[in-house]
């Protein structure tokens, strides 16, 4: 799973500025209209077959979704459905302990632009932050294939 911003859901207070964390954008052009690649990405249940190498299988609770991943269940939820583009979903991967995922779809001619964007956070070493962007790439690269065979 990639490690992004961390945040906990109490909020905090940090004295002094907060330093900024290396991060990189990882963006793939998609031949479907922004609105039906949004709708698709933020549905839970299509997670296990975008972004596998995040999600095995997804379930619906009682209090919302929960992904089973190689490191075990964990709570997700999407923002609300917009018309913006904005794809942004919360992992819970301990409690307390939040990953915000940004996620973002954008015209591209008369088709989308998938945006990820990952941080890396100070304990996360190079190699797992790099092997975090690939396996981001690789599921946008499914997402594409997906969505352009008409197989949603």
């Amino acid at each position: 799973m990639p490690l992004v911003a961390v945040a906990s859901r109490a909020p905090t207070r940090q004295s002094g500025p907060v330093p900024l964390l290396p991060s990189r954008t990882v963006s793939i052009a998609i031949a479907r209209d922004p609105q039906g690649v949004c709708d698709f990405v933020t549905d839970p249940r299509n997670l296990p077959r975008w972004a596998p190498g995040f999600a095995r299988s997804v379930d619906r609770s009682a209090d919302g979704w929960i992904v089973d991943t190689a490191d075990g269940p964990m709570p997700i939820e999407f923002v609300a459905r917009n018309t913006l583009g904005v794809a942004d979903h919360r992992v819970t991967v301990a409690p307390g302990v939040d990953v915000l995922n940004h996620l973002r779809v954008i015209a591209n001619g008369s088709g989308s632009e998938v945006m990820f964007t990952l941080f890396q956070t100070a304990d996360t070493l190079d190699d797992r932050f790099d092997a975090d962007v690939a396996r981001v790439e690789a599921d946008l690269q499914a997402l594409k294939r997906i969505l352009e065979a008409g197989e949603a």
